[in-house]
């Protein structure tokens, strides 16, 4: 049979398909931003209390590296743009229910649901990032956003100019203890839209993790393994 021929045989088909051969999918600065995030959320997490300075910087580096992915997303090359795997909910839903029933296509790059998932998990790690910066300033009076932000601790009778502006919860703003030890004392609004965002990055992950063991079994890939190597079968 010519290399260009046809075949109605779904057992030659299929062995053609699985004719060893690997192509460049992932770029290094997708990989590599890739781990780098998944080690500084999970040195985050785990360091929420004790010692803060490590969870600073953690959170710091996240903040870091999804900015840089999400300008990559836009100039970087094919399969790191969001025009490439960004996709609507009606081909999410699709793709999840071939999942399910093991008929879903195979992508090259992200599928439908990766692509939502990755831009949850970025959506998500801004905003605790960015939380955490905010709350940093409010409860501790320190940080890049401290000279704009009034500290909880601090006595306000009326709202200063801007740019300083005091978030402070009503039903705790005559509560006197100071954040001492690592624990809370004093909570303000975005210490609680803080934590949210990092219990609902945890809940990402555990859907991510999920998601990528069935897709790996459903098309037979190693997934993980291409985030490492940045090739997949081609």
């Amino acid at each position: 049979m010519s290399a260009g021929a046809k075949t109605d045989d779904p057992e030659a088909a299929r062995a053609a398909s699985d004719v060893p051969g690997t192509i460049r999918v992932w770029d290094p600065l997708v990989r590599i931003g890739h781990w780098a995030l998944a080690a500084a959320f999970l040195v985050a997490y785990l360091s929420e209390g004790e010692p803060m300075s490590v969870h600073q910087v953690a959170g710091y580096a996240a903040l870091f590296i999804v900015v840089v992915r999400i300008g990559w997303g836009f100039v970087g090359p094919r399969r790191a743009r969001f025009s490439d795997f960004v996709a609507g909910p009606g081909a999410v839903l699709r793709y999840l229910k071939g999942l399910a029933t093991g008929t879903a296509p195979r992508y090259v790059g992200h599928s439908p649901a990766g692509g939502a998932m990755t831009l949850a998990l970025l959506v998500c790690i801004l905003g605790t990032a960015v939380t955490g910066v905010a709350r940093l300033a409010v409860e501790e009076g320190e940080g890049p956003l401290a000279p704009f932000v009034a500290p909880v601790s601090a006595q306000v009778e009326s709202l200063p100019a801007l740019p300083t502006i005091a978030f402070v919860a009503p039903a705790r703003a005559d509560d006197d203890d100071a954040w001492e030890g690592g624990e809370r004392g004093e909570e303000s609004v975005i210490g609680e839209a803080h934590e949210l965002f990092a219990n609902l990055d945890l809940a990402l992950v555990l859907l991510h993790l999920g998601g990528v063991a069935v897709a790996g079994v459903v098309h037979r890939e190693n997934l993980v393994g291409a985030m490492i190597t940045g090739r997949k079968r081609a």
